[in-house]
C-alpha cells in the first residue's frame, strides 16, 4: 500500500485548495499538545519582563507547543488517507495555571490537481 503524505503546502485555513479539487472528504483531525512553563522559565521570563519587549522564552514555548499540535493533526490525516488539510484552526486552553493545551485541526480531505 502506498503512503500518502500531507504537505504542510497542502494545509490551508480556507475550504478550498487553488488548482486542486475535492474528491473525498474525510472529516475532521487534530493533534493535541499539553506544556507546562518551569519555575526556571518562568523566573527568566519574568526578568525579560521587566526590560519589557517579546517575552522570548514565552515565545519559544507557544511556536513548539503549536509546531507539535500542527505536526499530529498531520499525522493524523496521513492515518486516514488524506493528502490534504483545509479549515485549519487553533485553539489554546490553560488546563490550570502553568499548563496549556493547544489544539490543531480541520478537515482532512483527499485532493487531486485540476484539470
Amino acid at each position: 500500500m502506498l503512503e500518502t503524505r500531507v504537505e504542510h503546502a497542502l494545509t490551508t485555513t480556507t475550504f478550498t485548495l487553488d488548482g486542486y479539487r475535492i474528491v473525498k472528504n474525510l472529516g475532521v483531525v487534530r493533534g493535541i499538545i499539553v506544556r507546562s512553563r518551569s519555575i526556571v522559565g518562568n523566573f527568566a521570563a519574568g526578568i525579560q519582563s521587566i526590560f519589557g519587549g517579546n517575552i522570548t522564552l514565552y515565545t519559544n514555548l507557544c511556536e513548539r507547543a503549536r509546531g507539535d499540535a500542527f505536526e499530529l493533526m498531520l499525522a493524523h490525516a496521513q492515518e486516514l488517507g488524506a493528502n490534504a488539510v483545509v479549515g485549519v484552526r487553533y485553539d489554546a486552553t490553560e488546563v490550570m495555571a502553568g499548563i496549556t493545551e493547544v489544539l490543531a485541526y480541520g478537515t482532512a480531505v483527499v485532493v487531486e490537481p485540476q484539470r
